[in-house]
């Protein structure tokens, strides 16, 4: 019986302990009112600002409205206006700057302007911003200022080319900065005065100064950051559309039999230039031009420079010299002069 008595005193203590513990200390703070937690008195300063705020509801600023002048693309130097898609790889339903976020419509490409601007308007106001030219004792200060390569106000052009978030970045360095250092690499500087162009145009700035792949983009005179133009942001990369092949099984103009024996005489010949990865290629148009005047086919060697960068490489080349990339195999690209050429090449001889 001592037993059983003891466990049972011992079980109830054990299970009715944390109960009789809270009902001590509740009525010992009651009783004993040192020990009873003391309410501060809340500041009115405070609860106003907290009843503001709750009040306050977070207003709505979409959609961005922007008075820039052009169409929105993710590249404006990397892509041709003219050459329309056979295909998408993604719905254009779906807007790279995010579900009603932007007033214009995202068509696959392109968010084109709602209305047509007044391009004598747009000038004045750019020439407005950019005000006087720059003495040369001015110039050379800022190119003195910003053209190492230390510089802390840089942006680095890759492949992209001029891309739309670019435009942001180049603002927000103008914030601080007079001018704002651009080094080039990749296949953009197969053209760098199509870089400058848009550069110029889409910023709204001025190029003080230029060497081989290095840029200076001044800002202007009047610049003023708080009057800087809305530039809504894309929150992603879109997947570039589907364009037709860019090397056919035949060219035009030969048979497939000419074809075939143009491309095996472009493999067997030695690379008129080797191509590295993320280069300045800014001679390569110019030295391709030289050797189209003695041979008909032309070899560049691409070893590890991608094959979306080749294709790249191919498709400016193509438009620039003019010449017809004929094959694409084991990274080296074989262009051919073209019908017309060789006819004019024969014709001298």
């Amino acid at each position: 019986m001592l037993k059983l008595f003891s466990r049972w005193r011992h079980d109830f203590h054990s299970h009715n302990r944390p109960q009789i513990l809270r009902h001590l200390t509740q009525s010992h703070f009651e009783d004993d009112p040192p020990f009873c937690p003391i309410l501060k008195p809340q500041n009115q300063k405070n609860k106003k600002l907290k009843e503001d705020a709750s009040n306050k509801k977070p207003q709505n600023k979409f959609p961005i409205k922007s008075n820039l002048p052009f169409d929105f693309r993710y590249s404006y130097s990397e892509t041709n206006p003219s050459l329309e898609p056979i295909g998408y790889r993604e719905t254009p339903k779906f807007s790279p700057f995010g579900p009603g976020r932007l007033d214009r419509k995202w068509t696959g490409t392109v968010a084109p302007l709602q209305q047509a601007p007044d391009m004598a308007k747009v000038e004045e106001e750019r020439n407005a911003i950019l005000g006087n030219p720059l003495s040369e004792e001015e110039v050379s200060e800022l190119v003195e200022r910003y053209r190492h390569n230390d510089c802390s106000r840089q942006i680095n052009l890759g492949k992209g080319g001029v891309t739309h978030n670019m435009i942001d970045d180049i603002q927000n360095h103008w914030k601080k900065a007079e001018a704002v250092r651009i080094k080039c690499l990749g296949v953009p500087t197969l053209d760098m005065d199509n870089v400058c162009f848009h550069l110029e145009e889409k910023s709204g700035g001025k190029i003080i100064y230029r060497q081989i792949n290095i840029l200076l983009l001044y800002r202007g005179r009047n610049y003023d950051p708080k009057n800087r133009p809305v530039v809504p942001l894309m929150l992603w990369k879109p997947h570039p559309p589907i364009y037709p092949k860019l090397i056919k099984n035949v060219a035009d103009g030969l048979t497939f039999e000419e074809t075939k024996e143009l491309r095996n005489r472009g493999l067997n010949s030695p690379p008129l230039m080797k191509l590295t990865r993320n280069g300045v290629y800014a001679n390569v148009v110019e030295k391709v031009r030289e050797a189209f005047e003695v041979e008909q086919v032309v070899k560049l060697c691409c070893a590890h420079v991608g094959m979306s960068d080749s294709k790249r490489i191919a498709v400016k080349l193509r438009d620039m010299v003019p010449c017809v990339p004929i094959l694409y195999k084991d990274e080296q690209i074989i262009l051919w002069s073209g019908k017309k050429a060789t006819e004019n090449t024969l014709n001298d001889l």
